[in-house]
């Protein structure tokens, strides 16, 4: 239901979900354009998958119209690869990844899509491939045109210029005051207007407090089963779910609630999807700002106790912004029960250091040199706990993949700090908060309308 929204409002479904996109990446990269003011140039890839060679040995039917005559039976050996194929994603991949190492270009071990080159003169090229799309950010203008110039003689390519869009979000750019912008103003539209709630009412919040929602709310009387089926329940999730992973953390918490219940909802499921297409009624214009005036990266982390009414998990939260503006996010739930706060916090702070680490490795793949990454958590005996390692009776049932934050402060690789929860933004990632508090998270990430 999710491919076929998608197709209808003209977005490649298997280009946003492609295991080659790292919307992480692209939004660091997109700060560093914005701190170091560099040129930010996008490709596109004409007949992606019509270029490479075929390792395999594969057969095809002869296409209907273009039969051999006295041969219709016969079937063709496939020299090149065609779109449909599943090896057509990778053959294209291996083969760029040759070309663009004999250009001289470094693939980063930390995202293996995206490519670096060193220029004598201190500047350097990055390139970010996204299946048969590209940007290319860098210093040099003349380097960059040299580049689109040896990849226009190897591939069937469309030069678009300076980069507006990519994977259906908008950049805007003001280099004159440094800012740069990435929303999806037209994408919500398109999904308001779709699920009929374009001239709905909107709502400040993105979940209210009253909504109890569990799996004991599943339809039970035949009336609500009958009436279920015909809800576009699973769609909605979908297209707001893009929305979430783009652009929009703020939503995060909200659509990891609704997507528990994807299986079977009810009603109840049903009216806190349509009350989080009203909050974006409301939000349509907010969009991340990137402005930052240095590569710092800060993290913040947060844990709900026991938030699922199903199972008792714990949700965990984080947020990193990198020179003030968010470029990764998570909301989920734990895989484990935990017995008490420090211990979901505990873990909490496990996951989101893994995070911190990725992102610290990514930075100086990239050449960009920056102080230890700082991780802020607002609970205090979690951070006692991280930092000592004694053992304690209460805590030593916890799994030893949670123990991984201790060898990592005890090697200097981040910090783990305190911080007060009313200013901790990872907080709207872990619970329903106020108008209020909402407001401030928004602020401290980088979020603005």
């Amino acid at each position: 239901m999710v491919k076929g929204f998608a197709q209808k409002k003209g977005i490649d479904f298997d280009e946003i979900f492609s295991p080659v996109v790292k919307m992480t990446s692209i939004r660091t990269i997109l700060s560093l354009v914005v701190v170091e003011d560099l040129h930010l140039e996008k490709l596109d890839v004409k007949t992606t998958f019509l270029h490479e060679d075929l390792e395999e040995e594969i057969y095809m039917q002869q296409p209907q119209g273009y039969e051999v005559k006295g041969k219709e039976k016969l079937v063709c050996r496939l020299k090149k690869s065609l779109y449909g194929l599943k090896q057509a994603p990778r053959q294209w991949y291996l083969k760029f990844d040759k070309f663009m190492s004999e250009q001289g270009y470094t693939r980063c071990h930390s995202d293996h899509c995206i490519y670096l080159k060193k220029q004598n003169d201190d500047s350097y090229i990055i390139l970010l491939l996204y299946l048969d799309d590209m940007l290319v950010a860098g210093s040099n203008m003349q380097e960059i045109n040299v580049l689109k110039r040896k990849l226009a003689n190897s591939f069937a390519m469309k030069d678009l210029g300076a980069a507006k869009q990519i994977l259906g979000m908008r950049i805007t750019r003001d280099r004159k005051n440094n800012k740069l912008t990435l929303s999806q103003n037209e994408y919500i539209q398109k999904v308001l207007k779709s699920f009929n709630m374009h001239n709905a009412k909107p709502f400040s919040t993105t979940f209210a407090s009253h909504f109890k929602l569990s799996k004991e709310m599943c339809p039970k009387t035949q009336e609500v089963m009958d009436y279920m089926p015909k809800v576009p329940y699973a769609s909605a999730v979908g297209s707001l779910m893009y929305a979430m992973v783009c652009t929009r953390p703020d939503i995060s918490y909200a659509m990891g609630v609704v997507s528990r219940y994807m299986k079977n909802p009810r009603k109840e499921h049903w009216m806190v999807v349509k009350w989080i297409l009203r909050y974006l009624k409301g939000t349509t214009n907010q969009a991340l700002c990137f402005g930052g005036s240095n590569i710092s990266l800060q993290g913040y982390v947060d844990a709900d106790m026991a938030g699922d009414r199903d199972n008792r998990r714990s949700t965990t939260g984080y947020v990193f912004p990198v020179g003030g503006t968010t470029v990764s996010w998570v909301s989920k739930i734990q895989s484990v029960v935990a017995l008490s706060t420090i211990e979901a916090e505990y873990v909490a702070a496990t996951e989101a250091s893994k995070e911190m680490i990725w992102l610290q490795r990514f930075m100086s793949e990239l050449g960009k040199e920056h102080d230890m990454g700082t991780l802020y958590s607002d609970i205090q005996s979690a951070i006692h706990f991280a930092k000592n390692s004694t053992f304690h009776s209460r805590t030593k049932h916890i799994q030893l993949k949670y123990h991984f934050i201790r060898s990592v402060l005890e090697d200097g690789e981040l910090k783990l700090e305190k911080i007060h929860t009313s200013q901790n933004p990872a907080d709207m990632l872990t619970k329903v908060v106020s108008r209020e508090k909402l407001r401030i998270c928004l602020v401290s990430i980088g979020l603005q309308g």
